[in-house]
């Protein structure tokens, strides 16, 4: 199935891959260590933490307002119009917006019950989902390279998973373990899902997909996120609890705020990459990347949380990187072979 999607250039098209990409990987390098931190130093609020996950989007509308300035002045040399979000898109954004805010409490809770390596072990299987989804729904067609990849990057998980047991933090029950294990799944099979409806949504419009029409689908998908979180924190009570959970919080109630901006500015720098390289490449690039990213969160999580860090994981870490590799070897392999297609003479 062929993309509607149309950029400037191919070469604005890599660079646009290229960017998303980097902000997709830095946030989700970036964003589980800022949630786990809030769980071991006192934090306890599940509705709290997911509604941070995608309560940054407001500060999607400073890079909207430069985006539309860029495209006004450009529109009015070529005498054409800004276009705006469509009504299925709009619909779209709706409906992954509330998947993503049940995906983001499943994704709080393993967060507070699992030490961060065995939940970023667990995330990383949205890569399996995702493939599964986007080879039933986008029609995905996979080349020797993209299996290679899923193939080693669930091997990887699945390594983890074995010895994942044996991290237990102290003082957790087993049930509740079990549950966050449970629920930190669910999460990967949701975002898998999620990243698969947003790629078909974007190949399903008849416009073409600019920049800013990118970034008005991510804010409003984290509008509806937030939307369904905070209604979660109101029936809770978190907003009440939280001044109480601040004076208590073992780093001190100023950086306990901190926390809490920072945690909604990376996980935002997330979403802003992750629609942004489905929409200009695909759900299953996203997924690789994902996977990638949480392979090194794996290695920070033991250098500032002094995580263990055995045999498993470093051989787990290692068939990660390599399926990252492959991919992008497959890719560069293709594009080069359909660049020379292209340049070939016509007979």
């Amino acid at each position: 199935m062929e993309s509607q999607i149309a950029i400037a250039s191919p070469t604005m098209k890599k660079f646009l891959i290229l960017i998303n990409s980097a902000l997709l990987f830095t946030g989700n390098c970036a964003g589980p260590l800022i949630i786990r931190l809030y769980f071991i130093r006192g934090g306890s609020r599940i509705w709290l933490s997911c509604s941070l996950i995608t309560a940054g989007f407001p500060l999607t509308l400073f890079l909207l307002i430069i985006a539309y300035f860029h495209r006004r002045k450009s529109d009015e040399s070529e005498g054409t119009k800004i276009m705006f979000m469509t009504r299925n898109l709009f619909i779209a954004s709706i409906i992954t917006g509330l998947v993503t805010g049940m995906t983001n409490y499943f994704y709080a809770f393993g967060s507070a019950n699992l030490p961060l390596s065995t939940s970023s072990l667990l995330t990383s299987t949205q890569l399996v989902f995702t493939a599964i989804f986007a080879f039933f729904i986008v029609k995905q067609k996979f080349t020797s390279y993209s299996i290679n990849a899923v193939v080693l990057l669930t091997i990887g998980a699945g390594i983890l998973a074995l010895g994942a047991g044996s991290d237990r933090p102290t003082g957790e029950s087993s049930k509740a373990y079990i549950v966050g294990f449970i629920m930190t799944l669910l999460a990967a099979l949701f975002y898998g899902f999620v990243l698969t409806f947003n790629e078909i949504s974007f190949r399903k419009t008849k416009k073409a997909i600019a920049f800013t029409l990118v970034l008005e689908f991510q804010m409003m998908m984290c509008l509806f996120a937030t939307a369904f979180c905070v209604t979660g924190m109101l029936i809770n009570k978190d907003f009440q609890a939280i001044p109480r959970e601040a004076k208590k919080f073992e780093l001190g109630e100023g950086k306990y705020y901190m926390l809490i901006v920072l945690a909604a500015l990376v996980w935002q720098i997330f979403f802003v990459g992750s629609v942004g390289v489905t929409c200009y490449s695909s759900a299953l690039l996203s997924g690789i990347l994902i996977a990638a990213s949480l392979s090194v969160t794996e290695v920070l999580a033991v250098i500032f949380f002094h995580e263990k860090f055995g045999g498993e994981k470093g051989f787990s870490l290692a068939l990660s990187l390599w399926g990252f590799v492959s991919y992008f070897y497959g890719e560069t392999k293709q594009n080069k072979k359909m660049k020379n297609i292209s340049q070939s003479p016509s007979i």
